[in-house]
């Protein structure tokens, strides 16, 4: 259930984790140019199921989608490095 081809970014709020990854990303895309869009899971069900289908069942968070292709709590440098890749 990937949105489109770039990075998504499926959050939570009060998750410390994503809100680190956020920050990185907003960072990144100030600097680089680079877009990602958010999907809060607790206002989306399709989202959230999407995660638990990618995370073992799991709602872990964050999970990033990157060219379509998921990562379960990667960190910015794995992401970073998934989207030059990928050209996301």
């Amino acid at each position: 259930m990937t949105r489109h081809g770039g990075v998504v970014l499926y959050w939570r709020p009060l998750c410390s984790y994503c809100m680190r990854l956020r920050f990185g990303l907003l960072f990144t895309r100030l600097r680089y140019g680079r877009s990602f869009t958010r999907v809060n899971i607790w206002k989306d069900p399709d989202a959230a199921a999407f995660v638990r289908s990618v995370a073992d069942g799991n709602e872990t968070v964050p999970t990033v989608t990157v060219a379509g292709r998921p990562m379960v709590n990667p960190s910015l440098r794995q992401l970073l490095h998934a989207a030059r890749e990928h050209g996301a």
